[in-house]
């Protein structure tokens, strides 16, 4: 394939990639919607909470991720969306949570008024802790799989990943990081638990669904991880080279606190190449699925070239 052909072809796969992931996007969306209804009573407060928490857009990567990871094994949508949607509603937990004044006191969440601006931070604790609980009712339920071990299996997988020894322990790292001073292992460690478990437990969801076997379970999670490093590396960049018009949240907020990052501690372009190396490596995991993973190769492309 000579130069030009390969820059036509690359060009195609980006644009299906992109393509693919708004329609998973409204997809996701949409059974968001159905599975956060409004009710009547006091209580729907906290569901208006939660919807303008969990349908306020953004990019819904992690859900294209566990759909994706399904179509490898042929999992229907009506299922892989459903974890998808589990999946999204942890991520969303967690931003409202992590924007909190007790966290990182940020106003301005995807271009719009964080959870706790928008209602007040009561309503926005208890919106993260009704989504976090409802995640793992979605998983539960038989409309996600009628085997009742797979379910069970995704349960664990969520929890295992969202917990301490996952997001949550990462973020508590986080909050320590000035404190504990890391070295560059304890930043990789830091970041993986943080952003890179919930990257990861997205594509094994897709696996688990399909029935795949341990190992291949395995080097997708693997995927996701090294993804979601590179993620993570790639939004330390844009913290620093971004405007909040571009990103919709504050930057320049990692280095003002004085945070451990991989910019701080290989430079803009040390930094963008090791993001640029862990998408390689994330894509050799993807071998066994040749072609068909065309659509997670340019996943892992997009975590590190977007704007936002």
């Amino acid at each position: 394939m000579n130069s030009q052909a390969a820059q036509n072809k690359s060009a195609d796969d980006l644009g299906a990639f992109k393509a693919e992931l708004v329609a998973v996007a409204d997809a996701t969306n949409a059974t968001l919607d159905k599975l956060l209804p409004l009710v009547p009573g006091p209580e729907n407060r906290v569901i208006e909470a939660m919807r303008y928490a969990a349908l306020d857009g953004g990019k819904r990567l992690r859900p294209f991720l566990a759909v994706a990871s399904g179509d490898l094994f042929d999992v229907p949508r009506a299922r892989s969306l459903r974890a998808a949607a589990a999946v999204e509603m942890i991520h969303c937990y967690s931003l409202v949570h992590d924007d909190l004044p007790a966290m990182d006191d940020d106003d301005l969440r995807r271009g719009r008024p964080t959870v706790h601006k928008k209602f007040d931070e009561a309503t926005a604790i208890l919106a993260g802790d009704a989504l976090l609980t409802e995640a793992f009712t979605v998983l539960a339920d038989p409309a996600t799989h009628p085997d009742g071990a797979v379910r069970a299996n995704l349960v664990a997988e969520l929890a295992r990943a969202s917990g301490v020894h996952g997001m949550v322990g990462g973020q508590m790292y986080d909050l320590r990081a000035a404190e504990v001073n890391p070295d560059d292992a304890g930043l990789k460690r830091l970041q993986n638990m943080k952003t890179g478990c919930i990257i990861a437990v997205a594509c094994r969801m897709g696996a688990v669904l399909g029935g795949a076997s341990p190992a291949t379970v395995e080097a997708l999670g693997q995927y996701g991880m090294d993804m979601g490093l590179a993620f993570q590396i790639a939004d330390d960049v844009l913290d620093v080279e971004s405007t909040a018009a571009e990103t919709g949240k504050a930057t320049g907020k990692d280095a003002a606190a004085g945070k451990a990052t991989f910019v701080d501690r290989l430079g803009l372009e040390g930094a963008k190449n090791l993001a640029h190396s862990l998408v390689k490596q994330a894509g050799n995991h993807l071998a066994q699925f040749g072609n068909k993973a065309n659509l997670l190769q340019q996943a892992a492309m997009f975590a590190v070239t977007r704007r936002n």
